[in-house]
């Protein structure tokens, strides 16, 4: 039986003792925030499209699902603080958790292929885009879940080639530049 310091778990937790992770993320939390208010658009009421996740789908790769899930989290709710964009509601941060924690078991550790960033992708917009945050929105809203679901839908299908790719190339870049510093004693 394996020691739980040598699971993903164990070991996405044991990068929170590394200086450069705290930093590293504090750091892509900045850059997410701004990305956030600066290349967003808001399609209607329910839909917006944007590049702020990008900045997480780096901490996901580079320091897994745990670091992930509370980067997530975390970055949510000081969104929410600088920023408030409507009423505060604890589902989204989850969403946010859950989507880092699903990144973050894809990719982390892992070299980065287009099946892994599509599989986790495909996940995150099925589970926590389609599922949960439509569920939210639908609580939130007072409109049917039904109502909402097949607008967005269609924007996650079209946003998941796109992502995918967004995604792919970024993570690739960090892959062979990042990463390595990183990874240096």
């Amino acid at each position: 039986m394996h020691k739980f310091s040598e699971t993903m778990v164990g070991k996405s937790l044991q990068e929170f003792a590394n200086l450069r992770t705290v930093v590293m993320c504090g750091l892509l939390a900045a850059l997410a925030i701004i990305l956030g208010y600066t290349t967003s658009i808001n399609i209607g009421p329910y839909i917006k499209i944007g590049f702020s996740g990008i900045p997480n789908r780096v901490v996901d790769f580079l320091f897994g699902p745990v670091v992930g899930g509370i980067f997530g989290g975390v970055l949510d709710l000081l969104k929410f603080i600088i920023k408030p964009d409507g009423t505060f509601f604890p589902g989204f941060t989850f969403d946010a958790m859950l989507g880092g924690v699903i990144y973050g078991s894809f990719l982390y550790k892992k070299p980065v292929k287009v099946w892994r960033v599509a599989a986790a992708c495909f996940l995150v917009k099925v589970i926590v885009n389609c599922g949960f945050n439509t569920l939210w929105i639908s609580m939130l809203a007072g409109k049917a879940f039904m109502v909402l679901l097949p607008a967005r839908i269609i924007r996650n299908a079209v946003m998941f080639p796109i992502d995918t790719i967004i995604y792919f190339m970024i993570l690739k870049a960090i892959e062979q530049n990042v990463k390595p510093m990183l990874t240096k004693q």
